[in-house]
């Protein structure tokens, strides 16, 4: 990440000495760039189940800061047996997509010395069910495509903006996850003994 040179000590919400000092530790000792991140689910019924997320492993040590798990509600519409109870897991997506576009954005502006003004984004999927229940072995279970369409007000211009967002685009966690296979495993726990 280069860091150009600013008189402001805080760009787009963003503590340009404490990213310097982020970027260069983590330039001095790579392993503490690893991080782990952790949820756990739990099914109600039906359509419906819960995640918790809390705990993390990063910079090196198990962080301890957060006190409360954050709590999310996945469900369904009607139309796919739930009750809406919740954004489903595939909006859920969209929203993990949007969110981590954006804040990657904002991040590499500020380390650009680019001020946001604004950032809205709007997403769309479009999935095609018969994969999910098995109808067509041809057709995907997941997304088919995802547009993330992006206004953004920014203080430099259409060429410096365009190659922000293509580099956005490459280095958000989240979109480059969904952009190339990744591993996945899904695996049974034990089961645990009758009493």
């Amino acid at each position: 990440m280069d860091m150009q040179a600013t008189t402001a000590s805080c760009l787009n919400g963003l503590d340009l000495d404490k990213m310097a000092q982020t970027v260069n530790a983590l330039s001095h000792e790579p392993m503490l760039a690893r991080f782990q991140f952790r949820a756990r689910n739990q099914w109600m019924g039906g359509g419906e189940n819960r995640s918790t997320i809390k705990d993390f492993y990063g910079a090196g040590a198990e962080d301890t800061s957060r006190t409360e798990p954050f709590v999310f509600t996945n469900g369904e519409p009607p139309v796919l047996l739930g009750n809406n109870e919740g954004a489903n897991p595939v909006e859920f997506l969209l929203h993990a997509l949007a969110g981590c576009v954006t804040t990657t954005t904002v991040l590499h502006a500020a380390a650009r010395g680019i001020r946001v003004a604004s950032i809205s984004t709007e997403l769309r999927g479009d999935i095609d069910l018969q994969g999910l229940l098995a109808l067509d072995d041809t057709v995907p279970a997941g997304y088919q495509g995802i547009v993330v369409t992006m206004e953004i007000e920014a203080d430099c211009s259409e060429a410096e903006l365009d190659a922000l967002l293509q580099f956005s685009q490459q280095h958000s966690p989240v979109c480059n996850t969904v952009c190339r296979p990744v591993p996945v495993t899904l695996v049974r726990a034990p089961r645990r003994p009758q009493a």
